[in-house]
């Protein structure tokens, strides 16, 4: 398939019978929707990964172009994520709908990916001990870059309220760094660039078991 081709124009060609098209869409897209999973699915990451992307072609005749297909994308991969985690929970930790529990209440691990900083293990550590959405809306903000706008699209949500969501993520975030970081030189250290710090995760959290190149 040719590289310009857009993702509307892929998928549209994916639903005149060319499967070429959806692969072309797989391969697009595997690293970051791989990426989302990676720090709450540990190894079952891949799995989902492939659930999302067979569920997103199915659902694909719903999708209206009101939104990115990327943020449709997105949006298929949390329920997927929810789903997941749900089923985890069952025998964890009370599910509840206002605050599903984080990953971290369930027993999931993160997948195998290197880091070699000890503010990147922090963070990481922090960020799954987030109740799911806010772990959710911050990951999608700090690697994917979404704006509000795309974040409400993703979540199903008013902007203005997807908003208040991320405002109060970072909060919780800060009092989580507090509690995982073990010293106050870390915490600092972690607190003093905390986007950048997400940001030099993007790429490690993106590779499949340490393997493979880096996206941009």
């Amino acid at each position: 398939m040719p590289a310009d081709e857009t993702d509307e124009e892929l998928l549209a060609a994916y639903r005149a019978g060319r499967t070429a098209a959806g692969e072309a869409l797989f391969a697009r897209h595997f690293r970051s929707v791989y990426r989302f999973f990676a720090n709450k699915a540990g190894d079952d990451a891949e799995d989902l990964v492939q659930q999302t992307f067979e569920r997103c072609l199915v659902a694909s005749a719903g999708f209206e172009g009101r939104s990115s297909f990327r943020t449709f994308l997105f949006g298929v991969a949390r329920n997927v994520l929810r789903e997941h985690v749900r089923r985890k929970a069952r025998h964890r930790a009370r599910w509840d709908d206002r605050e599903p529990p984080s990953v971290y209440d369930v027993g999931l691990s993160p997948a195998r990916f290197v880091v070699e900083k000890r503010e990147q293990r922090v963070l990481l550590e922090a960020l799954r001990r987030l109740p799911l959405e806010h772990q959710i809306v911050l990951e999608l903000y700090f690697w994917e870059h979404l704006s509000g706008r795309e974040l409400a699209e993703v979540l199903g949500e008013p902007e203005g309220t997807v908003r208040g969501r991320l405002r109060r993520a970072r909060a919780r975030l800060e009092r989580e760094l507090a509690e995982v970081a073990r010293s106050e030189g870390l915490l600092a250290s972690t607190r003093t660039d905390l986007d950048a710090w997400a940001a030099s995760l993007r790429e490690r959290v993106g590779l499949a078991n340490g393997a493979g190149d880096p996206d941009t």
